[in-house]
Formats: structure tokens, C-alpha cells, sequence
């Protein structure tokens, strides 16, 4: 067979990664809203890469409690409209040229405020699922450039349109991410097959494994 492929050098490696917008709370008691898009799931955990000098990495040092509000396809231009916008005031002289600073970035995104149940910052009511979490672990990389950032997840709203009835599943039929991936936005296509270890009725039988 043919090896097509070739050496590159992308300058960003979001190979289709989900974006979320992170509610954290500023020091005066209002709230931050940043969309990021480098998350993933362990368990009842989220690992969170942010930029070291970013504004919610300052808050989340100082702030532990958070909001992880998942963003559907049809939020990607609320999404867009945060991009170019940051917390931090004065803006950090290496986002001068690119970023502005906003204060009030729900009204600045078109989103909604929710009252939280268990931490402090505010859900996005737009969001379909909105995960209420406290940062427990920090873990530094890229020579200081970024931050890991652990979170537990302590209570996790689902619209009940996106829930197997009678059950605490999200229904991967109904319910799908906004995804970025290479600086576009995306949603996920039709499933093509499930983990055999899913409880909810999928796109199709949940695949044979070959031993071959």
C-alpha cells in the first residue's frame, strides 16, 4: 500500500477537541467567561489546558470553583464573539495586538447567567450541559507557557431534552459537542458504531472485536 503521507509542521494541533466556556469569579466577585478548547474527561475529572497568564488561570489559583459549560454547534458564534476577548485589565502585553478586554463577557457573548447549585460562578443557561467544579490540582508545562488544570466535577446539569428518559444518560443521538478543530468549528457527524461498554441504544450494535 502507498504511504501518502507527508511531514508537517501545523502551528496549533486541535485535531478536533471540544470548546467549552469556563465561568470562574474575579476577585470582585463578578465572573469571567473565556471559551477554551483543550479539555478532556477521566472519570468524574476534567483536565483543563490553559495559558499560564491568562485570566482564568489567575482566578482559578486564587478561586477554585468554576463552571464547565459545554457548547453545542449552535452556540459557535456566541463562542466566536468571547474569542477576541479577555478578563485581564490591562491586557497582558503579549495579547495586546489580538485581544481587548471586556468586563462583562456574558453580555458581551449574547449568553445567559444561571445560578450555580454548589460553587460560585454562574452556568451559561444556553448550554445544554454545564458542569459545576472545583480546580484541585495544577500541573505547569511548555516551559511555563501553559497550565493542566485538574478539576472534580461536583454536580453536572443536563437539559432533559438530551437525557434517556428514566435513566442519568446523555443520549449521544441528540446530544453533540461543538468541536473545534483546526480553528474551525464543527459538530459531530451521524454515530458510526458504540463502546461496548455503553448503556444507551447507539448507532448500531456495539462492534465485534476481531482477534486477528
Amino acid at each position: 500500500m502507498t504511504d501518502t503521507h507527508k511531514v508537517v509542521r501545523p502551528s496549533i494541533l486541535y485535531f478536533g477537541t471540544p470548546v467549552v466556556l469556563l465561568s470562574t469569579e474575579n476577585e470582585d466577585g463578578t465572573c469571567n467567561l473565556a471559551p477554551i478548547s483543550s479539555a478532556w474527561a477521566l472519570g468524574q475529572h476534567m483536565v483543563l489546558g490553559l495559558l499560564s497568564e491568562s485570566h482564568t488561570a489567575r482566578n482559578l489559583s486564587a478561586r477554585p470553583d468554576l463552571v464547565i459549560n459545554v457548547a453545542s454547534p449552535d452556540l459557535w458564534e456566541h463562542v466566536e464573539r468571547l474569542a477576541p476577548t479577555t478578563g485581564a485589565d490591562p491586557v497582558p502585553e503579549s495579547k495586546r495586538a489580538v485581544y481587548r478586554h471586556e468586563r462583562d463577557k456574558f453580555s458581551a457573548a449574547g449568553l445567559t447567567q444561571r445560578n450555580s447549585e454548589v460553587v460560585r460562578p454562574p452556568r451559561v443557561s444556553e448550554c445544554a450541559l454545564q458542569l459545576e467544579a472545583k480546580a484541585v490540582g495544577t500541573t505547569p508545562g511548555g516551559g511555563g507557557r501553559f497550565i493542566s488544570v485538574e478539576c472534580e466535577v461536583v454536580r453536572v446539569h443536563a437539559d432533559e431534552r438530551i437525557v434517556v428518559l428514566g435513566t442519568h444518560h446523555i443520549d449521544p443521538d441528540i446530544w453533540t459537542p461543538l468541536i473545534y478543530n483546526f480553528r474551525h468549528y464543527h459538530g459531530l457527524g451521524p454515530g458510526v458504531g458504540r463502546n461496548f461498554r455503553s448503556e444507551t441504544a447507539g448507532a448500531g450494535p456495539a462492534p465485534r472485536m476481531s482477534n486477528a
